[in-house]
Protein backbone atom coordinates (compact mmCIF):
# COMPACT_ATOMS: atom_id res chain seq x y z
CA UNK A 1 0.00 0.00 0.00
CA UNK A 2 1.14 3.70 -0.46
CA UNK A 3 1.55 5.42 2.57
CA UNK A 4 -1.52 7.93 1.48
CA UNK A 5 -3.91 4.35 1.70
CA UNK A 6 -1.92 2.91 5.00
CA UNK A 7 -1.86 5.84 7.18
CA UNK A 8 -5.42 6.18 8.16
CA UNK A 9 -5.37 2.74 9.50
CA UNK A 10 -2.26 3.35 11.82
CA UNK A 11 -3.92 6.08 13.48
CA UNK A 12 -6.26 3.73 15.37
CA UNK A 13 -4.98 1.72 18.66
CA UNK A 14 -6.00 -1.47 16.89
CA UNK A 15 -4.68 -1.12 13.14
CA UNK A 16 -6.78 -3.27 10.82
CA UNK A 17 -4.87 -4.24 6.82
CA UNK A 18 -7.03 -1.80 4.54
CA UNK A 19 -7.51 -4.63 2.53
CA UNK A 20 -8.51 -7.90 4.67
CA UNK A 21 -9.29 -6.14 7.39
CA UNK A 22 -7.05 -8.62 9.49
CA UNK A 23 -5.38 -6.81 12.46
CA UNK A 24 -0.99 -6.33 11.66
CA UNK A 25 1.65 -4.77 13.75
CA UNK A 26 2.71 -1.39 12.34
CA UNK A 27 6.33 -1.83 13.83
CA UNK A 28 6.23 -5.01 11.21
CA UNK A 29 5.55 -2.63 8.33
CA UNK A 30 8.29 -2.68 5.28
CA UNK A 31 8.75 -0.74 2.82
CA UNK A 32 8.27 -2.56 -1.19
CA UNK A 33 11.47 -1.50 -1.97
CA UNK A 34 11.11 -3.09 -5.36
CA UNK A 35 8.07 -1.31 -6.21
CA UNK A 36 9.57 2.03 -5.21
CA UNK A 37 12.23 1.63 -7.62
CA UNK A 38 10.03 0.45 -10.54
CA UNK A 39 7.87 3.67 -9.77
CA UNK A 40 11.19 5.35 -9.95
CA UNK A 41 12.11 3.92 -13.18
CA UNK A 42 9.39 3.56 -14.84
CA UNK A 43 7.62 6.87 -16.88
CA UNK A 44 4.89 8.05 -18.54
CA UNK A 45 2.77 10.49 -20.90
CA UNK A 46 0.82 13.53 -18.29
CA UNK A 47 -2.49 13.01 -19.43
CA UNK A 48 -2.75 16.88 -20.10
CA UNK A 49 0.98 17.85 -21.47
CA UNK A 50 2.51 14.49 -22.65
CA UNK A 51 5.29 15.08 -20.79
CA UNK A 52 6.97 11.52 -19.73
CA UNK A 53 7.29 11.74 -16.33
CA UNK A 54 8.64 8.65 -13.46
CA UNK A 55 5.34 7.12 -11.99
CA UNK A 56 6.99 8.41 -7.94
CA UNK A 57 6.60 12.25 -9.42
CA UNK A 58 3.00 12.03 -11.54
CA UNK A 59 1.04 13.06 -8.65
CA UNK A 60 3.21 15.77 -8.04
CA UNK A 61 3.35 16.86 -12.07
CA UNK A 62 -0.40 16.40 -12.51
CA UNK A 63 -1.45 18.81 -9.32
CA UNK A 64 1.01 21.33 -11.06
CA UNK A 65 0.69 20.51 -14.84
CA UNK A 66 -1.38 23.74 -16.11
CA UNK A 67 -2.92 21.79 -19.00
CA UNK A 68 -4.52 19.17 -16.63
CA UNK A 69 -6.01 22.02 -14.42
CA UNK A 70 -7.55 23.14 -17.66
CA UNK A 71 -8.86 20.16 -18.66
CA UNK A 72 -10.49 20.22 -15.17
CA UNK A 73 -11.73 23.66 -15.27
CA UNK A 74 -13.36 22.73 -18.28
CA UNK A 75 -15.44 19.36 -16.52
CA UNK A 76 -18.87 19.70 -15.57
CA UNK A 77 -19.51 20.60 -11.72
CA UNK A 78 -21.58 18.74 -9.77
CA UNK A 79 -24.75 20.68 -9.14
CA UNK A 80 -26.77 19.77 -5.92
CA UNK A 81 -30.30 19.21 -6.57
CA UNK A 82 -32.21 21.97 -5.32
CA UNK A 83 -35.51 22.05 -3.03
CA UNK A 84 -38.47 22.41 -5.51
CA UNK A 85 -42.50 21.90 -4.44
CA UNK A 86 -42.52 19.83 -7.69
CA UNK A 87 -42.86 15.97 -7.25
CA UNK A 88 -39.52 14.22 -7.62
CA UNK A 89 -39.91 11.44 -10.27
CA UNK A 90 -40.10 8.26 -9.14
CA UNK A 91 -38.90 6.89 -12.65
CA UNK A 92 -35.24 8.45 -11.88
CA UNK A 93 -32.96 7.34 -9.40
CA UNK A 94 -31.27 9.33 -6.60
CA UNK A 95 -27.75 9.10 -7.86
CA UNK A 96 -26.91 12.55 -6.00
CA UNK A 97 -27.38 11.81 -1.90
CA UNK A 98 -26.78 8.56 -0.43
CA UNK A 99 -27.72 6.77 2.85
CA UNK A 100 -25.04 5.94 5.44
CA UNK A 101 -25.52 1.76 5.27
CA UNK A 102 -23.96 1.56 8.79
CA UNK A 103 -26.57 4.01 10.76
CA UNK A 104 -29.07 5.41 8.20
CA UNK A 105 -27.80 9.16 7.95
CA UNK A 106 -29.29 10.12 4.96
CA UNK A 107 -28.63 13.10 2.56
CA UNK A 108 -24.86 12.70 1.95
CA UNK A 109 -23.26 13.01 -0.77
CA UNK A 110 -20.07 10.47 -1.70
CA UNK A 111 -17.88 12.75 -0.37
CA UNK A 112 -19.59 13.33 2.91
CA UNK A 113 -20.67 9.60 2.71
CA UNK A 114 -16.59 8.90 2.57
CA UNK A 115 -15.43 11.02 5.37
CA UNK A 116 -18.97 10.07 7.78
CA UNK A 117 -18.15 6.32 7.38
CA UNK A 118 -14.36 7.07 7.80
CA UNK A 119 -15.02 9.18 11.50
CA UNK A 120 -18.38 6.85 12.60
CA UNK A 121 -17.47 3.70 11.44
CA UNK A 122 -13.71 2.96 10.84
CA UNK A 123 -14.04 0.11 13.26
CA UNK A 124 -17.52 -1.34 12.04
CA UNK A 125 -16.92 -5.18 10.75
CA UNK A 126 -20.41 -5.64 9.24
CA UNK A 127 -20.77 -6.21 5.78
CA UNK A 128 -22.57 -3.58 4.47
CA UNK A 129 -24.24 -2.58 0.31
CA UNK A 130 -22.66 0.39 -1.09
CA UNK A 131 -25.45 2.64 -1.44
CA UNK A 132 -23.52 4.34 -4.76
CA UNK A 133 -22.88 0.69 -6.20
CA UNK A 134 -26.55 0.03 -5.06
CA UNK A 135 -27.52 3.05 -7.52
CA UNK A 136 -25.88 2.72 -10.24
CA UNK A 137 -27.76 0.81 -13.59
CA UNK A 138 -24.91 -1.95 -13.22
CA UNK A 139 -25.14 -2.03 -9.47
CA UNK A 140 -26.12 -4.83 -7.42
CA UNK A 141 -28.56 -4.09 -4.38
CA UNK A 142 -27.77 -7.06 -2.55
CA UNK A 143 -23.87 -7.41 -2.80
CA UNK A 144 -22.00 -6.46 0.63
CA UNK A 145 -18.61 -5.71 0.35
CA UNK A 146 -16.15 -7.36 2.59
CA UNK A 147 -14.38 -4.25 3.08
CA UNK A 148 -16.27 -1.23 2.38
CA UNK A 149 -14.66 1.93 3.68
CA UNK A 150 -11.68 0.82 1.65
CA UNK A 151 -14.17 0.42 -1.42
CA UNK A 152 -15.44 3.83 -0.53
CA UNK A 153 -11.52 5.18 -0.96
CA UNK A 154 -10.60 3.44 -3.69
CA UNK A 155 -13.54 3.57 -5.72
CA UNK A 156 -15.44 6.78 -4.99
CA UNK A 157 -13.35 9.61 -4.80
CA UNK A 158 -15.17 11.27 -8.03
CA UNK A 159 -18.65 11.93 -8.99
CA UNK A 160 -19.96 9.02 -11.50
CA UNK A 161 -21.77 11.78 -13.49
CA UNK A 162 -19.34 13.55 -14.98
CA UNK A 163 -18.16 10.00 -16.55
CA UNK A 164 -21.05 8.22 -17.16
CA UNK A 165 -23.95 8.49 -19.61
CA UNK A 166 -26.56 6.61 -17.79
CA UNK A 167 -28.76 6.54 -21.01
CA UNK A 168 -26.31 3.45 -22.32
CA UNK A 169 -25.79 -0.13 -21.64
CA UNK A 170 -22.32 -1.49 -19.88
CA UNK A 171 -21.68 -2.78 -23.40
CA UNK A 172 -21.94 0.23 -24.92
CA UNK A 173 -20.37 2.27 -22.45
CA UNK A 174 -17.10 -0.11 -22.77
CA UNK A 175 -16.64 0.30 -26.63
CA UNK A 176 -17.13 3.87 -26.22
CA UNK A 177 -14.10 3.93 -23.45
CA UNK A 178 -12.02 1.46 -25.55
CA UNK A 179 -12.56 3.71 -28.80
CA UNK A 180 -11.61 7.08 -26.85
CA UNK A 181 -8.46 5.15 -25.02
CA UNK A 182 -7.49 3.99 -28.74
CA UNK A 183 -7.89 7.41 -30.28
CA UNK A 184 -5.87 9.10 -27.49
CA UNK A 185 -2.82 6.83 -27.68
Amino acid sequence: FCGECLQPCLQVPSPLCPLCRVPFDPKKVEKASSVEKQLSSYKAPCRGCSKKVTLAKMRSHVSSCAKVQEQMANCPKFVPVVPTSQPIPSNIPNRSTFVCPYCGARNLDQQELVKHCMENHRNDPNRVVCPVCSAMPWGDPSYKSANFLQHLLHRHKFSYDTFVDYNIDEEAALQAALALSLSEN
